[in-house]
């Protein structure tokens, strides 16, 4: 009797992997799921393991056939012999066969009769043996537990950091497996560690500002996003940033009609920094503003914080947009606060996907301990990082995105 065990993804695939290699005789005598193996073992989905039998005494099988055989060819035989009056060949010597009554003849075949029933008998049981062994026998015997290594741990409590820093468990998954296909056994922490970093770098990309049209012209720069993320405090820190660092011309416009105290903020930044301010109501009042200021270098367009739900702004919105798509270059920011649960993140996300193509702005970076989002975030929509803001202090409390600093911080670390 030949046991083995198959792995596999699934219960099919054992079996039909052990028919591959035993023929199609295996019969499955246990099924049972079983944990991966490896470095990241514990990050992966079980795996199906089926214990086959396959009979290997095929030469007592064909003996008790056989016996079986010349039982039953010696009771035709016998037959045969007795309807046509031959002696039989067991026949006591003192017994006369011309002689024997019918009883006799009878009493044989029981005889005969019984002694097939026992080798069938005998059959029978060889085969529930076979195939019903023992528990224990068809238990998987006691594995040796792999000792954890020292980067083992490691690379476990990277993991933990991730979830713990809101990482979505999905992507800390993908980052470990691709990690675990580089990395080579014994290899030092500091090394495993050195990868991570730079592949969880390589996940975020290169940061992407505001950036001057590429012919020299006026540069349209939308910012987009739900009610109370900090859009038009974050407005007026970019516009400082380009009046005051970089000296550029930069003129504001404001198409939130909806709240009065939004527009009047962003006129007192506009005032501040001694720079042309305008409500807009129509995609007409837009190209206006374009003919006044074709001389600038941007125009920062605040929209209105509704939302993401409000289809009715939605189009509103987007009419604006693209209404300058044939005149001028644009890009939209779509802002957002790193304090907002992921799963209402995807929701605003893949709502003004639908609007245009974005960069991503987190605002509030001061009020979470966790950055997870923004690596959920660019990995969920593919979307470029921009800025980053952490106070209300003006111009002060922004930065370009920094891909280095937020992965220290997602690894464990501080700034």
């Amino acid at each position: 009797m030949i046991i083995k065990k198959f792995t596999a993804k699934t219960e099919k695939e054992a079996i039909d992997n052990a028919r591959k290699e035993l023929g199609e005789g295996v019969v499955v005598m246990n099924v049972k799921p079983v944990k991966s193996k490896g470095l990241f073992a514990f990050l992966k989905a079980p795996m199906m393991e089926v214990t086959v039998a396959l009979e290997e005494e095929s030469e007592k099988l064909t003996a008790a056939v056989s016996a079986i055989s010349s039982v039953i060819a010696s009771s035709q035989s016998k037959e045969e012999e007795e309807q046509k009056g031959a002696p039989v060949k067991n026949t006591p010597v003192t017994e006369n066969p011309e002689k024997r009554d019918s009883s006799g003849a009878i009493k044989e075949k029981r005889e005969n009769n019984s002694a097939i029933e026992e080798k069938l008998d005998s059959l029978q049981s060889l085969l529930e043996q076979q195939l019903q062994k023992p528990e224990e026998e068809k238990e998987e015997p006691q594995e040796e537990k792999k000792e954890e290594t020292e980067t083992d741990r490691f690379m476990h409590l990277l993991h933990d950091t991730m979830l713990q820093n809101e990482v979505d468990e999905k992507y800390a998954r993908e980052i470990m497996d691709e990690i675990e296909l580089i990395n080579k056994p014994n290899i030092p922490f500091d090394y495993a560690l050195a990868n991570i970093y730079q592949k969880m770098i390589l996940k975020f990309g290169k940061p992407s500002g505001v950036e001057p049209a590429s012919n020299g012209g006026i540069k349209l720069v939308f910012f987009i996003g739900p009610t109370g993320v900090g859009k038009t405090t974050t407005i007026a820190k970019i516009a400082s940033k380009f009046c005051v660092d970089e000296k550029k011309k930069v003129a504001l416009l404001t198409a939130d009609t909806y709240r009065i105290a939004a527009a009047e903020q962003l006129r007192t930044y506009a005032n501040i920094l001694e720079v042309p301010f305008r409500v807009i109501y129509t995609v007409e009042e837009i190209n206006k503003a374009l003919e006044d200021f074709k001389g600038y270098d941007y125009i920062l367009i605040d929209t209105a914080g509704h939302s993401h739900q409000n289809m009715t702004q939605k189009d509103n919105m987007s009419n604006i947009i693209h209404s300058v798509d044939d005149r001028v270059e644009s890009e939209v920011h779509l802002v957002l606060s790193a304090t907002t649960k992921y799963k209402d993140l995807i929701s605003i996300a893949d709502s003004y996907k639908e609007m245009a193509d974005y960069k991503l702005i987190f605002t509030k970076l001061d009020e979470t301990t966790t950055l997870g989002n923004l690596l959920n975030l660019r990995l969920y929509t593919g979307a470029s990082l921009s800025y980053v803001t952490y106070g209300q202090n003006v111009p002060d409390d922004i930065e370009d995105f920094n891909p280095q600093k937020t992965v220290k911080r997602l690894l464990g670390g501080k700034n």
